[in-house]
């Protein structure tokens, strides 16, 4: 059976940049973000993480499309 890994990155060289992204989203958040493993992180604190990153990538899309 194949792995069904969805923590991939489909442009590798993309991980360090998103990295960087992730980290200044969580410090303009005022979450305490460190490097590796983060599971003292509450659901609701992770959760904006990822949603400001979604809304800030899918501006910067709309903005391109103008």
């Amino acid at each position: 059976m194949a792995s069904n890994k969805t923590n991939r990155m489909e442009v590798p060289e993309a991980r360090a940049a998103m990295d960087r992204f992730k980290t200044e989203v969580a410090s303009e958040l005022g979450v305490n973000l460190k490097e590796g493993y983060n599971g003292d992180l509450t659901s609701k604190e992770a959760g904006s993480i990822g949603g400001e990153m979604v809304r800030r990538m899918v501006k910067n899309y709309e903005s391109q499309l103008k």
